[in-house]
């Protein structure tokens, strides 16, 4: 049982409505931190351990540098993740680039930074090549293929767009050494949100008997493997977190078996852990507007599947606390909905809750990752604030409210005509 609480009172989040109206995405500072260092704490017996914080999980400058100083690098997908990691101070190797269908300016600027970068397919190699000049350093992606299950997130790896394929992947190693590579690391994720511990301890074993195939056919000694992130969080109060310690013990026991005996010893193992980071230290924090009653009882909020798509597009859950009413019993049953001209603006259908009224304020649960990340603007929906409670219980604005002048920046509107 994994007990879900809001850091601050309904009497604090009032105080800071005053300020920073809802909705807004407000986030837990000091619990970032203290799991942080959990999971390094978790994986200390490897000594060049590192978590790759995934920009994309929350794209935001101040929880990156927080994250920084804990001691993690950045995974980035895209140009604009490398640059919101050059801005923080986060370059060279301490960026993991794993990014599909790359475009050949992205390629050159993650070899400019000197990250880490992580091919996704065979045939990027030439592109590499053409447009940034082959690394010392290099990484493939590994897709397993029938090897391995995936999840409902990520999909079966058959299905997905992501990685090269068994059939290529010795090759593809084959050909950069043979084009004076140096060094070599290994890479997979093949699953999303998962909690399943052992699923992470037999991808490590998947990963080191593929390090061990390297070796022995190709003469190739990988430096690192990176487990990708994909380690879940308990969205539902009935679920329980992943083990950490259960899991790097089980994969220490393979490193062991498999690694060492190999004289393939030290070997780094790293993650890219997003969500698993700061997703359940984000809340959606929201106002009730209107209490429908229609052929169900609809709670309309002031955030919208703009604000978190998750449930819509996934149909994740995600808990809600009514502020105020955390001892009341849920004997009511709503859709908690948007505003959106859209049937799926739902954040819960059916939904025990305490009495709702017009004016309670919510905080939607583990929306620290995956969640302002993947806002949009339908409808004219503008993006909400981004809020910081410090660990000196003061709350920082880390980035503003979208306006209507943010909205209609990017239009060109013709000139008016003039009557004559």
């Amino acid at each position: 049982m994994h007990e879900k609480h809001v850091p601050v009172s309904k009497a604090q989040l009032e105080e800071i409505t005053r300020q920073f109206p809802t909705p807004f995405h407000l986030y837990d500072e000091q619990a970032i931190r203290e799991n942080a260092r959990r999971m390094l704490d978790a994986f200390s017996w490897i000594p060049g351990f590192k978590n790759y914080f995934a920009v994309k999980a929350c794209p935001n400058p101040k929880i990156m540098s927080i994250l920084k100083e804990e001691g993690f690098g950045a995974d980035c997908s895209s140009l604009p993740e490398l640059m919101l990691s050059e801005k923080v101070g986060i370059t060279g190797e301490d960026i993991m680039f794993t990014s599909n269908d790359t475009p050949p300016e992205e390629f050159a600027a993650a070899k400019r930074l000197g990250a880490v970068i992580n091919l996704d397919d065979i045939g990027h190699i030439e592109t590499l090549e053409e447009h940034a000049g082959i690394p010392e350093l290099i990484s493939f992606r590994y897709n397993p293929g029938e090897a391995r299950t995936g999840n409902v997130i990520i999909g079966e790896p058959t299905e997905a767009k992501y990685g090269v394929p068994r059939e290529n992947i010795l090759a593809a190693y084959r050909i950069m050494k043979q084009n004076g590579v140096k060094r070599f690391g290994l890479h997979t994720m093949v699953a999303s949100n998962e909690l399943d511990g052992s699923y992470f301890v037999e991808t490590a074993r998947m990963l080191f008997e593929l390090v061990v195939e390297l070796h022995r056919k190709e003469g190739i000694r990988i430096e690192f493997i990176n487990m990708g992130g994909g380690i879940g969080i308990p969205n539902r109060p009935d679920q329980d977190p992943v083990d950490l310690k259960t899991v790097s013990a089980g994969m220490k026991a393979l490193y062991n078996q498999i690694i060492v005996p190999e004289g393939l010893d030290p070997l780094n193992i790293v993650f890219e852990c997003g969500r698993m980071i700061t997703g359940p230290y984000g809340w959606l924090v929201s106002r009730v507007r209107h209490v429908a009653e229609k052929y169900k009882t609809y709670v309309g909020l002031d955030a919208t599947m703009a604000n978190l798509m998750r449930p819509a597009i996934y149909g994740a859950y995600h808990h809600i606390t009514v502020m105020g009413k955390e001892d009341m019993p849920c004997s009511r049953i709503y859709d908690v909905t948007g505003s959106l001209c859209e049937n799926n603006d739902k954040f819960a259908i059916d939904r025990k809750l305490p009495e709702i009224e017009p004016g309670d304020l919510v905080a939607i649960h583990d929306t620290g990752a995956h969640g302002y990340s993947m806002g949009f603007n339908y409808n004219g929906k503008l993006r909400s604030a981004e809020l910081l409670l410090k660990s000196d219980g003061t709350v920082q604005l880390i980035r503003r409210a979208e306006t209507e002048d943010d909205y209609f920046a990017t239009l060109r509107f013709p000139e008016a005509e003039t009557e004559v």
